[in-house]
């Protein structure tokens, strides 16, 4: 009887064990399954619905091949027509770029002589249909209507992996366009060579937003070429090479063995040796490939796990913490090596070198949430700065393939440095770092020389002083801390000095950050907070003094006894959200998206200003208006950005305040509570620790915080650390539908 009853209690462990397995593996496979690639491919999100593995350096997506604004990454939901699939893409960027190696598979021999300068004549193209796409991390299909061809596409770190299938007896063909561009991108020089039966490589050497971008590829096919076509600058030549401005080449396959047609495709910025070197190795296969990549999503999307009855909300957050984890993108090859803009040939050791740096737009929301889920690139990402540093002697403010783009004001990249360092992620070298940081904002480049002149930048000597004044006294503020951090007090005091530039131009009577001449009185005239003017002739950027007077995170306390009282600041903080949402001027700026009042949620700028109200001790306010941009500005629909993504930052602002709280100062190691939207939230740590967010009664009404407690503790602060949370622990909320004035109201302690 005892030997039985063992036994009959083995069974029962082995079941339990087995179901909690399936549950686990059911759970990883649910994330997955809660991300809709689609979302933000519409409107002006920018997003691409192709496949890639988190930060990798390849993203195999289709091209529409329209070259507009709505197109920068190369695909928007409004399109019918694909005109191939390009292995680099841009995601939520508003600068298109990109688009390179294009292979598109059809089944007819087609003339690549034809001159146009639009899709309309390109020979290979075909129309398509969402009823017949798909999209999941790591993997994209369609179904290419006039070839009738099903196309499926997958990735690993460094390969994309395509699958043709055909109809049955069709001809079996694929064209690879390396003169293919939109937007901003020209081939200047290209090369294709037939090396045996089964592989091709070749290079593309092009001119953009990265005015020096190289490369190199290969592609290995799973059938013999048959036959082959190879032009070059729009005429055939003989032979299996090709070089020239525009090559291309249609190639053919055997029919006899099956339907399906494997592709492999790897690139480098050096050679084709190491693009080669990049091939994953021959036994890899698709369906291997997309099992692992929907792996390595399944464990990056695992770091946080949230609980709602509210399937939409699972929806939004999984894939906006999916787009948190597109850039910035490998760049190095496996050996370590990467090309840099002057075409010297460096090697990343120890790290992995990372482009795309989207730095005007990730240090407010997107590089903090990486010092959370992925500390160890995150200082990956400093090491791939300070080599940039290296050779330009000058810290990046925007890089695209190596290249410095110069794109947006600021030199963001210090903040970042700062806040990783700050949070005590090693991997770097401090010193090294400081002195980038200190150098950089000691030049003259980009206003710099008219901010040490003047203490701010005259409107009258340079366009968007306003912005780019406020954002040199922030990169300065981070400088100072980091100096301080290193017992360095002479820089701490002269970089925290000159951080509080912006007193220079804000003006009392109106309240807000307005230009002032170089006469250190007269303000810019005639002044309408409301006007934008995109890019030229203004004191803002890509927005008015509506979405810019507020940037002064470093300092909110004295930015608000500038306003004259916590009422006056409240009260003006209030006008912005309620104010009418009316934009004056010729050249409106189209970044200006996401309006609830003048706030404009569409763009970065906005993206701290509803938690200020903390500071002034009213969070409920906070409470309020952070709630209603978690409800207004995303939805499940392609259009459920109400901006350009960005490179992660509209995405990472999701995730944080969906959780409750957010990085209103970046690089302070604080986080300013908000109002979180999960019935519980878990944030799974380095070194198996947990952060575990609770929401009581939390609801679409039930928003207002009402009490929380810190491990047991009443928490009456409204923020919290990075150190807290990497300690681990529960912070627990209770909610309710009007909103609790005494709670958080004291302030900081």
């Amino acid at each position: 009887m005892r030997n039985f009853t063992l036994f009959v209690l083995c069974i029962i462990f082995a079941t339990s064990c087995k179901i909690k397995l399936e549950k686990n593996n059911r759970n990883k496979a649910f994330l997955v399954d809660n991300v809709n690639p689609f979302i933000g491919t519409g409107g002006h999100g920018h997003t691409y619905p192709g496949a890639t593995v988190p930060f990798g350096m390849l993203q195999i997506s289709p091209d529409n091949g329209v070259s507009n604004w709505d197109w920068c990454s190369g695909y928007h939901y409004s399109d019918s027509i694909i005109s191939g699939f390009s292995h680099l893409h841009l995601s939520g960027t508003g600068i298109g770029d990109l688009a390179d190696i294009l292979i598109m598979p059809i089944n007819k021999k087609v003339d690549l002589t034809t001159k146009g300068t639009t899709r309309d004549l390109l020979p290979y193209k075909s129309v398509y249909s969402h009823l017949n796409e798909k999209s999941k991390p790591g993997y994209y299909q369609v179904y290419l209507k006039d070839p009738k061809i099903n196309v499926e596409l997958t990735a690993s770190q460094r390969t994309a992996f395509h699958k043709y299938t055909y109809a049955e007896s069709d001809r079996q063909s694929v064209v690879i366009d390396l003169g293919f561009a939109i937007n901003w991108d020209k081939a200047l020089k290209t090369a294709i060579t037939i090396e045996d039966k089964y592989t091709i490589s070749g290079y593309r050497y092009s001119t953009g937003w990265a005015k020096n971008q190289k490369v190199f590829f290969v592609a290995k096919f799973s059938k013999a070429i048959s036959e082959s076509t190879v032009t070059a600058d729009k005429k055939i030549v003989s032979g299996n090479k090709a070089e020239g401005e525009n090559t291309a080449v249609q190639l053919f396959f055997d029919t006899e063995k099956s339907d399906e047609l494997y592709v492999k495709v790897a690139l480098s910025s050096v050679s084709t040796e190491n693009a080669k070197d990049n091939l994953d190795p021959e036994s890899s296969d698709f369906e291997t490939a997309k099992s692992k990549s929907a792996a390595v999503w399944n464990d990056a999307l695992s770091k946080i796990t949230v609980e709602t009855p509210v399937d939409s909300l699972k929806t939004i957050f999984y894939t906006a913490l999916y787009h948190a984890q597109l850039a910035p993108v490998t760049y190095n090859d496996k050996n370590g090596q990467f090309r840099k803009e002057n075409d010297e040939i460096s090697t990343a050791k120890n790290y992995t070198a990372y482009s795309t740096l989207s730095l005007w737009d990730t240090f407010r929301a997107e590089n903090p949430l990486l010092t959370l889920l992925a500390p160890g690139k995150t200082s990956d990402m400093v090491n791939s700065m300070l080599a940039y540093y290296d050779t330009k002697k000058i810290l990046p403010v925007w890089t695209l393939y190596a290249n410095e783009t110069n794109t947006m004001t600021g030199y963001h990249s210090i903040p970042v440095i700062a806040d990783a360092y700050l949070k005590g992620i090693k991997g770097f070298d401090a010193e090294k770092a400081f002195q980038a940081m200190k150098t950089t904002m000691m030049q003259d480049e980009r206003g710099l020389n008219l901010y040490k002149q003047f203490g701010y930048i005259p409107y009258n000597l340079l366009d968007e002083s306003v912005t780019i004044t406020l954002e040199y006294a922030y990169d300065d503020w981070c400088v100072a801390q980091m100096a301080k951090a290193l017992g360095k007090n002479e820089d701490y005091q002269f970089f925290i000095k000159r951080s509080k530039a912006y007193q220079y131009l804000f003006d009392p009577a109106t309240g807000f950050m307005r230009g002032k001449s170089e006469d250190g009185k007269s303000w810019n005239e005639p002044f309408d907070p409301k006007h934008s003017n995109h890019r030229e002739h203004t004191d803002y950027t890509e927005g008015n003094a509506w979405q810019h007077s507020w940037f002064v995170p470093q300092n909110v306390e004295d930015f608000i006894s500038l306003h004259g009282s916590n009422e006056i600041f409240t009260k003006r903080l209030e006008q912005l959200f309620t104010e009418s949402s009316e934009i004056t001027g010729s050249n409106v700026s189209a970044d200006i998206s996401g309006l609830i009042g003048q706030y404009a949620h569409g763009n970065e700028p906005s993206h701290h200003i509803a938690y200020m109200f903390n500071k002034a001790h009213e969070p409920w306010r906070t409470q309020y208006w952070v709630h209603h941009i978690l409800d207004t500005q995303y939805n499940t629909t392609p259009n459920g950005l109400s901006g350009n993504e960005d490179c992660g930052q509209m995405s990472a602002w999701y995730v944080f305040s969906s959780l409750g709280f957010y990085p209103m100062n970046p690089a302070s190691g604080e986080y300013e509570i908000g109002s979180p939207i999960f019935e519980k939230a878990a944030l799974h740590l380095q070194g198996g620790k947990s952060f575990i967010i609770e929401a009581e009664n939390v609801s679409n009404k039930n928003f207002y915080i009402q009490s929380a407690t810190l491990n047991g503790i009443p928490f009456n602060k409204t923020f919290i650390t990075h150190q807290q949370i990497l300690q681990g622990g529960i912070l627990h909320f209770v909610m309710g539908a009007a909103p609790n004035k005494n709670w958080g109201s004291k302030g900081k302690k």
